[in-house]
């Protein structure tokens, strides 16, 4: 499965994924762009809300984006 994932690093709040209208999804990460914590904190996301393991998420393009590809 692959999926397009717009993040938004350092929210205050809840960390969060939602689902938008085209498909794509907007990640609400308490995690800072620094040193690929906010990266770390999508992938720990994604894990959760779709329950696959870590391991086996990639970043497929965007890593140093806010646009993201993520396949799984």
């Amino acid at each position: 499965m692959q999926i397009s994932v717009r993040v938004k690093p350092g929210v205050k709040g809840a960390t969060r994924l939602e689902k938008q209208e085209d498909g794509s999804y907007v990640a609400f990460l308490h995690a800072r762009a620094h040193d690929g914590e906010a990266n770390k904190a999508l992938i720990e996301l994604i894990s959760d809300e779709f329950s696959v393991p870590k391991t086996s998420i990639n970043i497929t393009s965007g890593a140093h984006s806010r646009d993201k590809k993520i396949s799984f």
